[in-house]
């Protein structure tokens, strides 16, 4: 799988509470998540995001709360995929089950500025700043984890793995 998208630039710490926050939460609908998503750290947020944008993060991305709503938010907005130095680990989990393509990439990190267009290709795990022309090499995720991200999270992964047979 390809990606390719503006960057969103964030630091360290990006809580789930700043991705959703927890006001929002009374309508759990990925339209309703999308609409509210980044707001309280990046108000422009919404307004500005497009179909395959990427976020580029700091440390401990995602981390606050074990709710799904957080990556779930990102993914309905429009982004399709989120580079960081590390994620949470509840984050990065949930971001695996809904079918949100993550990558850990410092070097990536350190280098990719807000705005500049990027490339990344999760079966190799090398990302390319279009802007700069530099490129990185994150670890890509194992073939089943490809999957599942490939088939949109792991229910549908499960659904359709079950409906040919495969569990």
């Amino acid at each position: 799988m390809k990606i390719d998208g503006k960057v969103f630039r964030y630091g360290s710490d990006v809580d789930t509470d700043v991705i959703i926050p927890a006001r929002y939460l009374n309508d759990s609908s990925e339209a309703a998540l999308a609409s509210h998503c980044m707001e309280d750290i990046d108000p422009d947020f919404v307004k500005n995001v497009k179909k395959g944008d990427v976020i580029v993060a700091e440390d401990n991305f995602g981390c606050g709360s074990s709710r799904e709503h957080a990556p779930l938010a990102i993914k309905a907005s429009g982004i399709s995929l989120v580079i960081a130095n590390s994620f949470a680990r509840i984050f990065y989990r949930n971001a695996i089950n809904i079918g949100l393509p993550i990558m850990e990439c410092p070097e990536a990190v350190k280098a990719i500025k807000a705005g500049d267009e990027v490339e990344a290709d999760l079966s190799t795990g090398i990302i390319r700043d279009k802007t700069t022309g530099e490129s990185f090499t994150a670890e890509p995720f194992p073939e089943f984890i490809r999957r599942i991200i490939d088939d949109g999270g792991l229910l549908n992964n499960l659904a359709k793995r079950s409906k040919n047979n495969e569990l």
